[in-house]
C-alpha cells in the first residue's frame, strides 16, 4: 500500500530560483515559511555558503519541505 506524500502551496521553482540567487540571503527560506532559519542564513550569509548549497541540493532533489512538513508542489 503506498501512501502519497502531502503537497503544500509552496512551488518548487520558486524555491529553487530563490535559493539559486539568493541562497546566501536565505530568501527560501522566507518563502516556505521557515523564518527563523531564514533569519539565521540572512545574518552567517547562508552559513557561509555551505547551508544555502545544501539547500539547493535537498530542493533539487525534491527533499526540501516547507514549515508544515509538506512537498514543495512541482
Amino acid at each position: 500500500m503506498s501512501v502519497a506524500a502531502v503537497t503544500g502551496q509552496k512551488s518548487w521553482v520558486a524555491a529553487l530560483l530563490l535559493c539559486l540567487f539568493l541562497g546566501g540571503l536565505g530568501i527560501h527560506r522566507f518563502y516556505v515559511g521557515k523564518v527563523g532559519t531564514g533569519i539565521l542564513q540572512l545574518l552567517t550569509f547562508g552559513g557561509f555558503g555551505l547551508w544555502a548549497l545544501i539547500d539547493l541540493i535537498m530542493i533539487a532533489a525534491g527533499k526540501f519541505g516547507d514549515k508544515q512538513g509538506y512537498a514543495l508542489a512541482r
